[in-house]
């Protein structure tokens, strides 16, 4: 570190403090991170280097004494604080191999005895400490700041991985399992594309997703977010385990969920091989890792060298440095949504980024671009988070042109020049020009046509067509179209219309949870519209329903109530659901869809995997219809993989691991006595 002034540095030291502390709730506490955990590693290293230095200036409340806190601090939180039995710490990380030496060096100027390492993955989630009596589980605490956490165990119970109930011998009376709840990518992509189709702000990463999940107020809504837990610390009084790894291995025994990538290493040359095999090899995952994990394997030793204020001395963290690449800011467009949600997206020079070309990256809101102070000419540095999503984390200032402009965020709708507006409790500007907005109307009809929706022969093309003819404006509008109308628009055909006009008479047997998400009500995604449907049974019991009945639906909390109720008041909206049902759509729950066709699944889970004869949705259905629920991804709790043509080789895997049985489809059918 370069000579620095005692002045310069008391004002340097005192900046990096109130630094990270804001970076530190961002992270944890708003699941919002503002910069990349390098970045964050970067401050911390200088802080650490500053108090080294002029010991006069650290103090026991710097973020280098400390782990950040996820203790819930807003209002309307009803999670108890509990004190951690033993402290819950952070561990100390590295980008460096020479300090993983080091770190073998410290341990062994400790003891002549020998010593072998614990190699495990570092997955990319929230930490989490389970607390088991008598085999049951009794608490579940989030880290909070180490001291005491959020008891979550009302949420914890909702995830299947994690056991109520524990089975096999040697349970001890009492001890603690500590872990990782996360969110596996197909999970994350599945509610990102829920909250997307509902034009609510998506999550920056799996990380932040499984976070923010385990403080839902809402419990039951926890079994929708496919989350996964993996353990890595057994704690507790006289435990009969001599090594860590033999502790690992009790817990799996007992039907703790304990990762299948940990590897002994006999010495830190291995440790340092097993973090080579897995800086690519991580990449094929299907859940989100960010380092490896290397812990003194002996527990007598781990007793021995103890703690630091902040971190055990017996382990320590490699962290992979996540794959970056800098390209210039070309132009930013202000792309509106059918709700009218105002989103700014970023347009690249392209650059090729984990093996796929980057031109374009979501800015999200106006809070993100100020907060990068983005230029338009900068340099911006580009991430996938949790190796998909492309997004910008940063500006490099050194080359910044000079007359670069910062991008000028609409105050008007780009489309129809509405002023925009913004709720209070939203990041997002909206165009409140609902019945007007060309750009809002279409996007309704494309929506509305969607597969998942009425299922109608009408793409963008189609829709521009007829809307510029003025032959649509509102939903129902579709239905009244002639066969001269469709005849008359440029490449039209009589067969197009014919085919046209087929795929609307068969959507008016779309069931009624398709027909509810096809309205595009905000907020209101495939899912939510499905749980809405099963819940109230017809459009009129849900136009009906009060705010209080509708919050307590699960998945359902209080900006979506809101937004249901202020469709199903309008003027609009009711005329749409009038001439709706006018044109023959379903608007309640077919009695034989209520009933289900057997309980012969009752009571169990299932994993599909894999092609098969119907679509996957449909299987999901098949699923539901005979009593069964569907996970995303294979646990303890899952009764059966149903394996269709390539199923996932990881899936399969961990299956068998697990002793779970693979029922092929055609053994699936003959299970359900379907032919």
């Amino acid at each position: 570190m370069a000579k620095i002034s005692k002045a310069a540095a008391k004002e340097r030291i005192d900046f990096l403090k109130k630094e990270l502390e804001q970076q530190n709730y961002n992270y944890y506490v708003r699941n919002e991170p503002a910069i990349s955990d390098f970045e964050f590693d970067l401050l911390m290293s200088e802080l650490q280097g500053l108090e080294h230095m002029f010991p006069e200036f650290a103090t026991e409340d710097s973020p280098t004494r400390h782990v950040g806190s996820d203790l819930s601090g807003q209002a309307g939180s009803d999670f108890a604080q509990v004190p951690h039995r033993y402290p819950m710490l952070s561990l100390g990380n590295t980008y460096a191999k020479e300090e993983l030496y080091e770190f073998d060096n410290r341990i062994r100027k400790a003891t002549d005895a020998p010593y072998s390492f614990s190699c495990e993955l570092k997955f990319d989630g929230t930490a989490i400490c389970l607390t088991y009596r008598q085999g049951r589980l009794l608490r579940a605490l989030t880290r909070g700041d180490g001291a005491k956490g959020d008891d979550v165990t009302r949420n914890v119970v909702n995830i299947p991985a994690i056991p109520r109930v524990l089975h096999g011998e040697g349970i001890p009376e009492e001890f603690e399992i500590r872990g990782e709840i996360y969110m596996p990518f197909a999970a994350f992509d599945r509610l990102n594309t829920e909250r997307a189709e509902a034009e609510l702000e998506p999550f920056a990463n799996p990380r932040n997703a499984a976070s923010g999940s385990l403080k839902l107020q809402n419990p039951a809504e926890m079994r929708t977010r496919g989350l996964d837990c993996v353990l890595y610390h057994v704690l507790g009084e006289n435990l009969p385990f001599k090594t860590h790894i033999e502790a690992l291995e009790a817990a799996r025994s007992w039907g703790l969920p304990v990762s299948e990538y940990s590897r002994h290493a006999a010495n830190i040359d291995e440790a340092v091989a097993y973090i080579d095999a897995w800086d690519t090899r991580r990449k094929t995952l299907p859940f989100a890792t960010d380092g490896i994990v290397i812990k003194v394997n002996e527990l007598d030793l781990q007793r021995q060298l103890g703690f630091t204020a902040k971190s055990p001395r017996w382990a320590t963290a490699w962290k992979f440095k996540p794959e970056q690449a800098l390209t210039p800011l070309l132009s930013v467009d202000y792309q509106v949504g059918r709700t009218g949600a105002v989103t700014p997206v970023a347009n690249l020079e392209p650059v090729l980024l984990s093996g796929t070309v980057v031109k374009r990256a979501s800015l999200h809101n106006k809070d993100q671009m100020d907060l990068l102070d983005i230029h338009i000419g900068d340099y911006v540095y580009v991430e996938k988070g949790g190796e998909i999503i492309p997004k910008i984390t940063g500006v490099e200032l050194s080359k910044r042109p000079e007359d670069a402009l910062r991008p000028e965020f609409p105050v008007c709708c780009p489309d129809c020049g509405t002023p925009l507006v913004r709720d209070e409790d939203e990041a997002r500007h909206y165009c409140p020009n609902r019945e007007s907005c060309p750009v809002q109307i279409k996007g309704r009809f494309i929506h509305f046509a969607g597969r998942k929706a009425m299922d109608i022969l009408a793409g963008d093309a189609t829709v521009e067509a007829l809307y510029n003819k003025g032959f649509i404006h509102t939903l129902p509008d579709l239905y009244t179209l002639t066969r001269e109308q469709l005849v008359s628009l440029e490449g039209w055909q009589e067969k197009s219309a014919d085919n046209f006009l087929a795929s609307l008479e068969a959507s008016r047997k779309v069931p009624f949870e398709r027909v509810l998400y096809a309205l595009g009500i905000r907020h209101v995604g495939e899912q939510t519209a499905k749980t809405l449907a099963r819940h109230f049974g017809s459009i009129d019991a849900l136009a009906a329903a009060t705010r209080e009945e509708l919050i307590q639906v699960e998945d359902i909390g209080g900006i979506v109530a809101d937004s249901i109720q202020a469709w199903f008041t309008s003027d609009a909206g009711r005329e749409t659901v009038r001439r709706l049902r006018e044109a023959g759509l379903q608007m309640s729950v077919a009695d034989d869809a209520r009933q289900r066709l057997s309980e012969t699944l009752a009571g169990k889970t299932i994993v599909i995997s894999g092609n098969f004869s119907i679509s996957r949705e449909a299987m999901k259905e098949l699923i539901e219809a005979h009593g069964g629920k569907n996970a995303g991804s294979v646990s303890g709790k899952t009764a059966w993989l149903l394996a269709g043509e390539k199923a996932g080789p990881e899936k399969l895997k961990k299956a068998e691991k697990l002793g779970i049985p693979i029922l092929s489809e055609t053994a699936f059918n003959h299970l359900i006595g379907k032919e």
